[in-house]
Order: C-alpha cells, then structure tokens, then sequence
C-alpha cells in the first residue's frame, strides 16, 4: 500500500540536488529561519497544482496534509504572512534558472520528438501573451494610462511545445524589442507573426545563421528578382514563391540581402498569408507549414492560462508576480513530464483536474498514471467487517 500521497510523488520528481546548487549560487537561504528556499519552491508549485486563490489556500492547504509534509522535504506549513514576505523578498530569478535547469533534465527523459517536416533544423516558434493587471495595484507593471500587464515574450520548442526562453517585459514593451535578446542557435528556425518583422532584427537572426519564417506586413515595399516555380497539381493553396529585394531606404538600410516571399491561401480564414524567409532551399509547402505550425504558441498560452494561476496574483510586487509566472513554467514542464510517463492517452486538461481532485490520495503515482479508472480496491486485502446484526 503506497504511504505518500500524490503530491508527495509528484515533487519527489523535482532534483533537490540541482536547486540546492542554484540557493548556494544565489544565496537566497542566507539569513533564512525554517520557510528555506524548497519549502517556497512546493508551497508555490501547491498554488499552481491546487489553483489557490490566496497565500491563506496556500497555508491552509499545506497544514490540511499534516503527517506528511516530510515526504514534501519541508518541516511545516508555512504562514501567510511567511509566504507573502518571502513571495516579495527571496530573488525570483532563483524560480527561473531553476525551469532551465529541470528543463534540461526532464526534456531529456521525455525524449519528444514530434516534427513532421522534413528537415535537420531545430523548430521555434516565437510569440508574445500579455498578462493583465490592476495598475492601482500593480503600480509598477506600466502599460496603458488606467491598465497595467506584463509580458511574456517566448520562445518555444517545437518539440515538446515547452518554452525554450522567457522574457518577461512590462507590457509596454513591443515584440519585437523584446526578440532582442532571445538566444539564438545555428542552423535553427524562428517561425513568428508579423509583429516581429523587424528588419534590423531579422538581419541579427541571418547574421547568426538562424533561418526564419515571419509573416509580412501588407505595406512592405520590395521588387520581384525571380519567380519560383510553383507545384503541379498539388499544394494549390501556394499563390506565389518568389525572390525579392526590399525597395524602401530604410528597408534596404537594415536588411540588404535578397529574401524569399512565399504567399498561401488560408481557407480557414479566407485569406491571403505573405510570409517573407531567408531559407531559399525549402520547398514552398515546407514553408507554408512551418507557419501553420505557429499556432502550437497560441496553444500553450491558452494552456497555462486557463489550467494553472497566472491570470490573478496572490502578491502585488514584482518580486511576487515574477516568482509565480515562474513557478508556473515550472509546473506546466512537471505536468507535461507526466504526461509523457504514461502510458494512459491524457489530454492535459484533464490531466491537472484530476491531479487537483486527488492531490493528497495516497496512491501510485505511475499506476494512477497508467490505468486512472482501475478500481482503485482491486487486488488490495481489505479487512473483513464484523456483522453488526445476525439473524434472529
């Protein structure tokens, strides 16, 4: 009979060792009495798979599994008050190296590879979701005269459709400017919506070797060089593959080499898509798929969105709101973990709900995973009741 409940399960597939590493490096245990840099760690990844709405769930929820908070690796619930000082104090970027660091350990167990394109390039899709705040409270987070947000510019892998790199902006800050600073890989391909045809910044992605797929804007200025020749009787949906040279001087300024352009009919939409690409060797259907496959972005927004507890804060601080968009990621990369542990075929949302309704069941993790509707009794040796009443 399993003595843990599932929580307990879930984090003991977190590596200690590695986020002891990074408090060591941070320092952020110094000074620090009982609430340690891991008993903040679960208490925020509590919030995110039970979804509470304060630092009082949190505290409450934790202290309603006494007896078992060894197995979490922590000595008690913390307070409240415990919870929102640490949440404005303790250095949030702790949160975020340790997402990269449970990234490249647990990315490497999924062993996901799901790209149907024919192609050696590494996949990425680039977007950004602003998140809405309260400017009254959130006095900090500047983004319009009576709003305040934040943002999360992202990158994603294709495979695994798991956030490569995260840069999280006020919301004033464009797409594009936030792009800057994304990390780039060779041979790679970026696959982003117009708001990133930057040409100074697509000049930075040639310059490094990174091809991209980027949606253009309908006012781009250019001149035809040389038409592709199009695919006979199939991919109808291909208008138009050709070779362009920007027209306009500060176009030309920014990026002065050729480009392709290649235009598809969206019949979903009913329109025309224009994509410009520095990649002169893919067929124009590869093109046109690349830039379907964007959509996988907008999924994983909706995703963490609507399943985990980013849309409300339980702290007002930056501090706070930064530690829980992380503590987020971090959940999100756990649940998509599990879900390639089992053998069961889950869709994610029903995964975490039914995570939520048995957070504290002590049972088997990797079986619950595997088989969720067995009969939870079967095989077990249940001890025989008494008969309250015999026969008179």
């Amino acid at each position: 009979m399993v003595k843990v409940n599932l929580f307990s399960q879930i984090i003991s597939k977190l590596d200690r060792g590695s986020f002891k590493s990074l408090v060591e490096e941070r320092q952020t245990d110094k000074h620090q009495k009982g609430y340690n840099s891991w008993t903040h760690l679960v208490s925020m990844l509590f919030c995110q798979f039970a979804k509470s709405q304060s630092v009082r769930d949190i505290s409450n929820g934790l202290r309603s599994a006494t007896g078992n908070l060894n197995h979490l690796g922590i000595q008690k619930a913390p307070s409240k008050s415990t919870i929102s000082y640490q949440n404005k104090h303790r250095d949030w970027q702790l949160f975020r190296d340790y997402y990269y660091k449970l990234l490249s350990q647990l990315g490497q167990q999924m062993n996901i590879k799901q790209s149907k394109f024919r192609i050696k390039s590494k996949i990425f899709l680039l977007d950004s979701s602003t998140i809405s705040l309260c400017l009254s409270l959130f006095d900090w987070a500047k983004y319009k005269t009576a709003k305040g947000a934040v943002k999360m510019h992202t990158l994603l892998d294709y495979d695994g459709n798991l956030p490569a790199y995260v840069n999280i902006t006020d919301g004033k800050t464009a797409d594009n400017k936030g792009a800057y600073d994304v990390p780039l890989l060779a041979n790679s391909v970026i696959v982003a919506d117009r708001y990133y045809n930057d040409f100074s910044l697509l000049n930075v992605w040639d310059s490094n070797s990174v091809y991209f797929v980027v949606r253009h804007k309908e006012n781009l200025k250019f001149k035809s060089v040389k038409d592709l020749e199009l695919p006979d009787n199939r991919h109808q949906h291909i208008l138009k593959d050709e070779i362009i040279e920007f027209t306009g001087p500060k176009a030309k300024q920014n990026y002065s080499k050729r480009l392709r352009r290649v235009a598809i009919w969206n019949e979903e939409n009913q329109q025309v898509i224009e994509l410009i690409t520095n990649q002169m060797s893919w067929t124009a259907n590869t093109i046109s798929e690349l830039y379907r496959s964007r959509w996988q972005i907008e999924i994983f927004f909706r995703e963490i969105k609507q399943l985990l507890h980013i849309k409300s804060f339980i702290g007002t601080s930056e501090n706070a709101v930064m530690i829980q968009i992380w503590s987020a990621l971090i959940t999100i990369l756990v649940l998509k973990y599990l879900k390639a542990l089992s053998q069961f075929g889950w869709r994610l949302s029903n995964l975490v709900s039914f995570i939520r309704l048995n957070l504290f069941v002590k049972i088997d993790l990797q079986k619950w995973l595997d088989k969720p509707f067995d009969e939870p009794l079967k095989n077990m040796n249940l001890p025989t009741q008494g008969v309250l009443f015999e026969n008179m």
